[in-house]
């Protein structure tokens, strides 16, 4: 694997293989990987010529400092992990490597409502700082096909809303791989590395709670259903800040189940100082709903 830390060597090095019509698959992260960041690898291995992915606490997603300070940091374990998954190039770049010119959005996509409901309402901007990194990211590298995972299901729609408005030489194919979860249900995350051990032993009612919805669609109405897990995250000392239905295509919020349209139900809850994230897919089409 073949690390990079400054845009002009790494686009140099990619223009040699782009030059011999290498298919190029990305992965963006934060570091802090996991199995779910290693199932994103393997996956752009089997589609692609050539795997690059990147390492970068981007700060403008950041809402709150702090949170962007205790971001975890495991770079030495990540290069491992890469390594192992068949990543070919590595890009670790710095703050200044990424925003040259500062941090200041220069983004001109709509986004319409996807960025102002659910996490778009409780993290004002967030979206923007993620999209604004990743425009960035990919003018750098320039693939084939962008990897990310269903965990973030907003955000992935934020960026397929992204490649749609930017005007690209090249389409960009957008690859949603499945969330990957632990025993108990828990999507594998970074935050997860936070959690007190009587915290993590809690947090897979998140899961119970999707799959709650999921089983009580056309037997209890939503409405129910949302107030049920609400109430439980409480009683288990959660700080809930959603449990929505949504049309799984435009992220449409939802009063009611409706069979006739995919669905989606979302999640976002906070114990201690930890804030975690969930969806479910209710009655999945396939993967065009999001790709």
């Amino acid at each position: 694997m073949v690390i990079f830390k400054n845009e002009r060597d790494i686009i140099r090095y990619l223009n040699t293989k782009k030059v011999d019509k290498a298919v190029i698959g990305f992965v963006p992260t934060m570091g802090a990987l996991h199995a779910g960041h290693r199932s994103l690898v393997e996956k752009a291995r089997e589609d692609c010529d050539i795997v690059v992915c990147s390492i970068f606490i981007n700060p403008t997603q950041f809402n709150d400092k702090s949170d962007f300070e205790k971001y975890p940091v495991s770079e030495a374990e990540d290069i491992s992990m890469l390594m192992e998954a068949g990543c070919d190039v590595l890009f670790l770049p710095a703050v200044a490597e990424i925003y040259p010119k500062g941090t200041e959005s220069r983004l001109s996509v709509n986004f319409g409502e996807l960025d102002a409901v659910l996490e778009g309402a409780f993290r004002p901007g967030h979206f923007r700082g993620v999209a604004q990194v990743v425009s960035r990211l990919l003018d750098i590298i320039g693939p084939d096909k962008l990897y990310l995972g269903q965990k973030d299901f907003q955000q992935c729609m934020v960026i397929r809303k992204l490649l749609e408005q930017e005007n690209r030489t090249a389409p960009i194919q957008l690859v949603i791989c499945p969330t990957l979860r632990e025993p108990d249900g828990l999507a594998m995350s970074s935050r997860n590395l936070r959690l007190t051990e009587p915290q993590r032993a809690l947090a897979g009612i998140l899961y119970q709670c999707l799959v709650s919805i999921q089983s009580k669609q056309g037997i209890d109405p939503f409405e129910k259903v949302e107030r049920e897990c609400m109430d439980l995250l409480r009683d288990k000392g959660f700080q809930p800040d959603y449990v929505a239905l949504a049309d799984a295509r435009d992220l449409t919020l939802l009063k009611e189940y409706d069979e006739g349209r995919p669905m989606v139900a979302l999640i976002a809850a906070k114990i201690g100082e930890v804030r975690l994230i969930d969806n479910l897919l209710l009655n999945p089409v396939g993967e065009p709903v999001l790709a």
